[in-house]
């Protein structure tokens, strides 16, 4: 949809709703992240349900998706609707593996493990989750930070 600004020509409105892919999204809100104010991070962008707020990336993406995509507040993955739990897990996670190396000073995966997949058990232990999330997730080198991708 267009409309016409002073000068006569076509402003794209912010308002219409496009088919956006996910790269599109991310594309987006690297461009936010890059051109915040100082003090304003990308959290900004996460809802409480973990969907992402369109309203503040309409400038970058020059309008509103049709549907929703979530991200998670600790790691900035972003997810399509089918995926919308893993921001869930992997913000409880992270923030439960980061309190468990503070508290021990080594990441909580079982001795050995190849795939540094988290160890729930060792996370149960020390009272730092009280559910078990439906899927394994892993412990990058990069400073400890939660992935749902299994290591190669």
């Amino acid at each position: 949809m267009w409309k016409w600004g002073k000068d006569k020509k076509p402003q794209e409105s912010y308002y219409s709703t496009y088919n956006f892919d996910i790269e599109a999204i991310k594309k987006a809100v690297r461009e936010f992240a890059d051109q915040a104010p100082k003090g304003v991070t990308t959290r900004t962008l996460v809802k409480d349900d973990h969907s992402i707020d369109f309203n503040l990336l309409k400038p970058y993406l020059k309008g509103i998706p049709d549907r929703n995509f979530y991200m998670s507040k600790e790691t900035y993955e972003i997810f399509e609707e089918k995926d919308k739990t893993i921001p869930y897990y992997l913000d409880i996670i992270q923030f439960a593996v980061d309190q468990y190396v503070n508290m021990y000073k080594k990441i909580p995966i079982t001795q050995g493990d190849p795939y540094r997949k988290v160890s729930y058990l060792l996370l149960e232990k020390s009272n730092l989750i009280h559910e078990r999330p439906a899927i394994d997730l892993y412990i990058t080198n990069d400073e400890y930070l939660i992935t749902h991708k299994k290591p190669k």
